[in-house]
This record gives structure tokens, C-alpha cells and sequence, in this order.
């Protein structure tokens, strides 16, 4: 008799806890139209999930916590920024200055040294320190821009041609290449400041120089000081977005250390478009000093100029060297000292 009222206590805790589940527990599955049950209808909705949290993140025992994040939203959007919108900013904007500075040459042409009686007089423009200065952070320039662009563009463009066993061991080497030249490069920006912020100060001569659209656009060449509004305005690109370069790739060298995983994704963002940016302005930089007029290479080649050629694109800084020089004229042409 005991026996038969344990087991019938038994059957009806079962059928109440069986009613409790029923009642409070999740809905049934739902039939296809076929009759057949459907076994993912009563799943976990993975977009009311994501809006429910900023994450979804799990339980761990090791110390880092952030390994608990399993999935994180904002990581979705990051990827589709690297892997959508940022190969066509940086293409529309590499791509965009080099056809632009094609068409000025084209256009406008080579700017021709002109001759004069003065034509093969040298005049030292940059001395060693300066030209060691702008090699050292232009060479670790080019090194970082290509190894960055490799991180853009090097799976869609290169990869296919030297296959992936190549293309692995060529983006391994530019990673060393991008986080050991990164250092140099920071420094040569701060040589830069130090050593050229004197002379890059803007002033009202610049404004003029850039109303008359600084001798590109038509004959006259307008006076300019040591550095014209052109020159000024590469070097504040330099130091400006060098020093933010610097701080986001530091930010990326040691992760986490100032910020969380959305603060690390901003900080890339940033970077990449900087960066596209940067090279960009850069190319127009080194058209100029090269290709786009005739003697401007001098000036960072030997560090000595011509001085017909320095009288017509700088005509204020010729005239102070050449005061402070013993062999240089002291006075202009028909004056005489007073007595």
C-alpha cells in the first residue's frame, strides 16, 4: 500500500511540474505548411538579439576578459568600412591625384629653369642635417605607404599575380617593415618641426603667393621667402598628419592600452584614411620636386641651388643669403654706399 501511494506521489509531481512547463516555458515548435514540425521556429533571433546588447559574450576562467565577447556588432561594420568603403577611398584618392597631376603636365607643362648671367652660380639651400632630415622620414615614408597600401590593396591586386604562398611572405615581411620604420619616421617628423617651424610661420606674402596661384597657373612668379604658401602648406600636412599617424599607430602597436576594442577599430579607420590622404598629398609633393619643375631636385640632391633659379621662386630668401654673404652683393645694382 505504501509503495503504491509513493509512486502515485510521484506521477503527480511529474504531471504538475509537466503543466508548469507547458505553461511557462517556451512556445511549441510550428508546423510547415506541409504539416512537418519546424524545429528552428522557436530559435534565438539573432537580430533582437544584437539589439538587445551592444555584445554577446560568454563565461571564461582565463584573466582576459576581453576574450569572453563572442560576437560584437560593431566589429560588422568595421569590417564592411576595410573591406567595402576603403579600397574605393583609397583608390578614388591615389588614383584621383596621379591622373590630376598627368593632366597639369599635359596642361601646363615642365617649369623651365630660366637663364640668366647669373645661370650656374650655386647657393646652399639645405644643409646635411636638413637633407639627412627629409631622406631618412621621406624613405621611411615610401616603405610605410607601400606596406600600408599592401594591407588595402595587396589580396586584391597582388595576391592573384605572385600567388598566396608569395603574397604571405611579402605581407609578413611589410609588417615588420611598417612597425620597425614607423619609429624613424616619427622621428623624422619631429626633426622637421624643430628644425624648419621658424621658417614655415604663415604670413601675408602668402596669401598674395596664393592669389596668384604661386607661378603655376600663369608666367609671373611671385615672391616668396625661404619657403612659399605651397611649400608651407606640405609642411604643415607633414607634421599634422604625421604626428596623428604616429599617435594612432602607436595606439595599434600596443593594443589596449588606451582603449577598448570599439576605440582600436576607430583607431584604424583613422588611420587607413589618413594615410590615404597623406600619400596622396605627398604625390603632388614629390611631382613638384621632380618632374614639375626643372632645378627644384637640387635642393634636396646636393643642397645647393642656382641662383637665377632661386631669384625667381624665391626672391625674398636670395636677397637675405645673399646680405649675409662676404662674396654676395651687398647692395642692388646702381646704389651706392652712403657716405
Amino acid at each position: 500500500m505504501r509503495r503504491g501511494l509513493t509512486q502515485f506521489g510521484i506521477l503527480a509531481v511529474a504531471a504538475l511540474l509537466w503543466a508548469v512547463v507547458g505553461l511557462c516555458g517556451p512556445s511549441r515548435a510550428v508546423n510547415a505548411p506541409d504539416g512537418t514540425p519546424n524545429p528552428t521556429a522557436s530559435s534565438v533571433n539573432e537580430d533582437l538579439l544584437f539589439k538587445q546588447a551592444p555584445k554577446i559574450g560568454g563565461r571564461i576562467t582565463i584573466p582576459d576578459a576581453k576574450a569572453a565577447n563572442l560576437i560584437q556588432p560593431q566589429g560588422r561594420e568595421w569590417r564592411m568600412f576595410h573591406e567595402s568603403w576603403m579600397p574605393w577611398i583609397g583608390g578614388i584618392a591615389i588614383l584621383g591625384m596621379v591622373a590630376a597631376l598627368g593632366l597639369f603636365y599635359f596642361t601646363r607643362g615642365r617649369i623651365r629653369l630660366e637663364h640668366s648671367e647669373e645661370s650656374g652660380r650655386k647657393l646652399l639651400r639645405f644643409n646635411s642635417f636638413e637633407r639627412f632630415t627629409h631622406w631618412m622620414t621621406a624613405t621611411c615614408f615610401i616603405l610605410l605607404a607601400l606596406s600600408g597600401l599592401n594591407y588595402i590593396f595587396g589580396k586584391r591586386l597582388l595576391m592573384p599575380l605572385i600567388g598566396p604562398d608569395a603574397f604571405a611572405a611579402l605581407s609578413q615581411w611589410a609588417k615588420y617593415a611598417h612597425v620597425f620604420l614607423a619609429w624613424p619616421f616619427m622621428l623624422g617628423v619631429l626633426f622637421m618641426l624643430v628644425v624648419w617651424l621658424r621658417d614655415n610661420i604663415p604670413n601675408r606674402i602668402d596669401i598674395a603667393w596664393l592669389k596668384q596661384g604661386g607661378g603655376f597657373l600663369g608666367d609671373a612668379h611671385p615672391s616668396a621667402g625661404r619657403f612659399n604658401a605651397g611649400q608651407k602648406l606640405v609642411f604643415w600636412m607633414v607634421i599634422g598628419f604625421g604626428f596623428a599617424m604616429g599617435a594612432t599607430g602607436l595606439m595599434m602597436l600596443f593594443p589596449f592600452a588606451a582603449t577598448d576594442i570599439n576605440g582600436m577599430q576607430i583607431t584604424q579607420v583613422v588611420h587607413s584614411l589618413i594615410g590615404v590622404v597623406f600619400i596622396a598629398g605627398i604625390l603632388a609633393h614629390i611631382y613638384i620636386g621632380t618632374l614639375g619643375m626643372e632645378g627644384a631636385y637640387d635642393a634636396m640632391g646636393s643642397g645647393e641651388v642656382d641662383i637665377a633659379w632661386a631669384k625667381v621662386h624665391h626672391d625674398l630668401w636670395v636677397k637675405e643669403q645673399l646680405a649675409k654673404t662676404a662674396s654676395g652683393p651687398q647692395l642692388a645694382r646702381g646704389q651706392v654706399p652712403a657716405e
